[in-house]
């Protein structure tokens, strides 16, 4: 049946045999699964009602992803999920094995699954490894400063210290260089600042479009940048639904940033010239700026500051609270203690973003 259970996602084989595995009683992995015997510790945000992932999670990317998850998995379920247990009634039913079970399994397989990562040569044809549950690798916990990671062999996984670890101290693996916002949509929970030194904050690239057009005095201006745009688009540099990643250090969508500021900024005589050459110049010092580490970031031409800067501000205008109201909150114990667990992990997310957004704003001042 392997063609019938192709999906978007690649997880529709695993999560068929844990909707099976889970429900029968006398299946080899139930001492495994009892230990979620409801998936009542799974507190992601796609379980949180809808009001409250928009109202603690505005801004920071986390409610598009989950309304993304969701459509997913509505659709996986009942176009292929659902067809599948009707033409095996004797392993399937629909009564025991619901939608609701299914996004739980979801959730548990995003929570506790791991994947293989592919070889470099083929990372650009293929798809990512389907996710594996794998007992006992599981039990451990992340932190961006992690002490052991997961290793992969033909014959076995090993978990191997990266550091010496001494008597009674724990042991955590990496899922990766996750930022908050990612570790909350995928494991539900989130590093208190300064811990995820992997952290991230967007700004969406159609944002920097809007910053671009508030600042254009006429009508031929505002053509201008959407000629540009469209250019852009075409150059794929940019697009409706994509963004900008800044970490700590440096911008992680370098080149992007670096292709979009230059050329919205661009007067038309200079476009002009510029799509005439089909994008491509010999500009040696464009080469040695390419990398948009901070120091880069402050050095950048005053036309581009002033586009990203107005980008970051409109930017931030999109979370529901200022900084100094996190930093207010974070800094009064008894405060931050009355908060439920879902108001803790989503201020820890709103906050690092913001203070990478505000240090942003510093350098390009």
């Amino acid at each position: 049946a392997q063609e019938s259970l192709q999906s978007q996602s690649g997880w529709v084989p695993l999560l068929l045999a844990l909707l099976h595995e889970y429900t029968a009683s006398d299946s080899y992995w139930q001492p495994y699964f009892s230990l979620w015997k409801d998936f009542s510790s799974l507190d992601h945000p796609m379980f949180w009602p809808e009001e409250e992932r928009k109202r603690l999670l505005q801004g920071t990317g986390i409610p598009e992803a989950v309304d993304k998850d969701l459509a997913n998995i509505h659709m996986e379920y009942s176009t292929i999920i659902l067809p599948f247990m009707e033409s095996h009634p004797n392993i399937f039913d629909p009564k025991l094995h619901t939608l609701e079970l299914y996004k739980q399994l979801v959730a548990f397989v995003m929570a506790y699954s791991f994947q293989e990562p592919l070889d470099e040569e083929d990372e650009d044809e293929k798809g990512p490894n389907p996710p594996m549950m794998v007992p006992v690798a599981d039990i451990l916990n992340h932190v961006a400063n992690h002490n052991a990671n997961l290793e992969y062999s033909p014959q076995c996984l090993r978990m191997v210290t990266t550091q010496p670890i001494s008597k009674g101290q724990e042991i955590f693996n990496t899922y990766g260089q996750m930022a908050n916002w990612q570790l909350l949509h995928m494991y539900g929970f989130a590093e208190p600042y300064p811990g995820n030194i992997n952290d991230t904050a967007d700004i969406q690239m159609v944002t920097v479009r809007r910053a671009a057009l508030q600042r254009a005095r006429s009508k031929a201006e505002q053509q201008l940048v959407s000629e540009q745009w469209d250019f852009l688009c075409q150059l794929e540099m940019v697009g409706e639904e994509g963004a900008f990643v800044l970490g700590w250090e440096e911008v992680l969508t370098e080149e992007e940033l670096s292709m979009t500021l230059k050329v919205l900024c661009m007067s038309e005589e200079e476009f002009k010239e510029y799509k005439e050459q089909d994008g491509w110049e010999d500009d040696s010092d464009e080469e040695e700026n390419s990398v948009l580490s901070n120091e880069a970031l402050s050095r950048l031409k005053p036309p581009c500051k002033k586009l990203l800067y107005d980008s970051v501000l409109l930017t931030l205008e999109s979370y529901g609270s200022d900084l100094k109201a996190e930093q207010d909150l974070l800094n009064n114990k008894e405060a931050y203690e009355k908060l439920s667990q879902r108001e803790q992990q989503a201020l820890h997310v709103r906050y690092g973003q913001k203070r990478i957004l505000h240090q942003l704003l510093e350098l390009v001042r």
